[in-house]
């Protein structure tokens, strides 16, 4: 290894360390359990418990950026510019879906129980959670400087984990609470089909287009865990949940199981993307310079893989 490698080529950020990764996983998973727990409210389960979840897991995500700050009250600062950031986007949406998420949870309790306000912000909190989910896709795009983040196929990969870690959520709250376990199993089937796909895409991309090596590396070491628990173990347990029904005690924790699994794929999944794959662009050589007389030879960039070198 020359003297000069650590300089030029492609070095992994250390700014976005796991707190930043769980702002990414809370607020996924608790979005997606908003919003589908709106849904999951209209075939007539229990809208509260699944309502205070999503918010929480919204709020650990916040709390992990808040612990992330080196000086924390600094944190306000990120209110200052919404019209170019992303991150400030999310920031005043969280201002308002986690009261109104609160609201539509505490209205459908049986503590309180005013049906007339739940059915208003039980959407509302919907709308504003996916709002929210978008964002956090955004917030990753617009990161120009880490080439695994800002590839447009890594924008599906965020929503699509987001939902289907939703509905593995709405499957514990099933198995907790008691509702409907068929199309939580039939949905969950559809989204792993829409991650899988949307990842499998995204390395194809990364591929294509050509990345930091070390990048594709760990992209590619992750990728069999992702699939092998998040993907392909989940549908394995979704399908015998189905087999079995909710005839037996226990289908539905069989389902939750699924869900479960279904969750730590995603998590990982972005867990890896956001600290672990987070290598920097590094330095390019356009064209490589000559003294005097003569053409100008090829560029470079150190330490990428050629466009189109291979899948992962």
């Amino acid at each position: 290894m020359s003297a000069i490698e650590p300089q030029t080529e492609p070095g992994l950020q250390l700014s976005w360390d796991w707190r930043a990764a769980g702002n990414f996983i809370g607020g996924g998973s608790g979005t997606g359990l908003v919003i589908l727990a709106a849904v999951a409210s209209g075939g007539g389960a229990a809208y509260w418990p699944l309502g205070f979840a999503g918010a929480v897991l919204v709020g650990v995500g916040l709390l992990c950026v808040w612990l992330e700050i080196g000086r924390p009250w600094r944190a306000l600062h990120v209110f200052f510019h919404p019209q170019s950031s992303w991150m400030t986007r999310e920031a005043f949406v969280s201002a308002l879906l986690l009261p109104v998420t609160v609201l539509a949870a505490a209205a459908s309790a049986p503590f309180l129980h005013l049906p007339a306000v739940a059915g208003v912000a039980v959407w509302l909190a919907a709308l504003l959670a996916a709002v929210y989910l978008y964002c956090q896709a955004r917030i990753l795009r617009a990161s120009k400087g880490i080439p695994a983040w800002r590839h447009g196929a890594l924008t599906p990969v965020i929503i699509t984990t987001g939902l289907a870690e939703g509905c593995g959520f709405i499957l514990l709250g099933v198995a907790l609470f008691g509702g409907a376990m068929v199309w939580p199993l039939v949905l969950l089937v559809v989204l792993l089909l829409g991650r899988w796909l949307a990842w499998r895409r995204y390395l194809a991309e990364m591929s294509k287009t050509g990345a930091p090596r070390k990048a594709l590396d760990v992209l590619n070491d992750a990728t069999p865990m992702i699939n092998g628990l998040g993907h392909y173990g989940a549908a394995v347990l979704v399908i015998l949940a189905l087999a079995i029904g909710d005839g037996m005690i226990w289908g539905p924790w069989l389902a939750a199981l699924a869900g479960a699994a279904a969750i730590a794929g995603g998590w990982w999944q972005k867990f890896v993307v956001i600290a672990r794959a987070a290598y920097n662009q590094g330095f390019a050589l356009p064209l490589t310079p000559v003294r005097g007389a003569g053409e100008a030879g090829p560029g470079d960039k150190p330490g990428w893989s050629k466009p189109g070198a291979g899948t992962l």
